[in-house]
């Protein structure tokens, strides 16, 4: 095991856990899980480990967010999500009790590269539409797509995105309805993911001691977003998503 290169790694995505929560970065998210990865990759440990690795800090990372956007958010959004988010979830679950490693490993790097792609396109593809008011419909299209894709990456960010940022919500709502949606979304996962030995006693001892890095996540999102460009930032962090995705798939095929 390269101890120190796993720490470093490890401690990075936590801290864009706070980062991304604090609403700074885009899709910072996104980066943990290809990096958790590829860190535990390295100790020997697999992809499903750093998943289940990865989802109480998520976790907590909602509860401080959740707190900073409380009630600000628009609530029928939820209602229309979660059916499908559920049915997404236990099919996720279910699939990724039958895949190898490596299978596993190529998804998540399909998702990620996937993700970079979605963000440097969304703009021009929403950019000049007219508002649309959501349904059970869509909301449980949209909702089964989130839970499949944060089962296996939690990155339910683009299926979201796709649903909500056509219907032209103000700043505050658009990220509190977020905050709130992935907040029930994680804690539906929890349950599957203790069943199924994804969140172990072995995993919740590595949460045990990076938890600590997820508020100092927060404060320097907090804090970047007053000193730093964020569409500098931005740049950087789709940079880094799609180099993990790349080696993901490229050391997997």
């Amino acid at each position: 095991m390269q101890e120190w290169p796993v720490i470093l790694l490890v401690g990075f995505a936590v801290v864009f856990i706070g980062l991304s929560k604090a609403g700074f970065g885009g899709g910072l998210g996104m980066l943990t899980t290809p990096l958790c990865v590829v860190a535990f990759g390295m100790a020997g440990k697999s992809p499903q480990f750093a998943i289940g690795f990865l989802l109480p800090l998520l976790c907590a990372g909602d509860s401080f967010s959740l707190y900073h956007y409380w009630r600000q958010w628009r609530l029928e959004n939820l209602k229309y999500l979660l059916p499908g988010v559920g049915l997404g979830v236990i099919v996720g679950i279910q699939l990724m009790d039958r895949m190898e490693p490596r299978h596993f490993s190529l998804i998540i790097g399909v998702l990620a590269v996937s993700f970079v792609v979605f963000q440097l396109v969304k703009e021009k593809v929403f950019k000049n539409e007219t508002p649309f008011v959501p349904g059970y419909g869509t909301g449980t299209v949209a909702g089964i797509g989130a839970g499949l894709t944060s089962t296996f990456a939690h990155g339910a960010g683009p299926m979201i995105n796709i649903f909500m940022i056509p219907q032209r919500l103000s700043k505050e709502v658009f990220v509190s309805t977020r905050v709130l949606i992935f907040t029930w979304i994680n804690w539906i996962k929890m349950p599957f993911f203790v069943g199924w030995g994804l969140v172990t006693l072995e995993s919740l001892k590595w949460n045990a001691l990076y938890l600590p890095l997820v508020p100092v996540g927060v404060w320097l999102g907090v804090w970047l977003n007053k000193k730093i460009p964020e569409d500098k930032f931005r740049t950087l962090t789709y940079a880094l998503t799609l180099l993990a995705g790349l080696h993901l798939i490229l050391s997997n095929l």
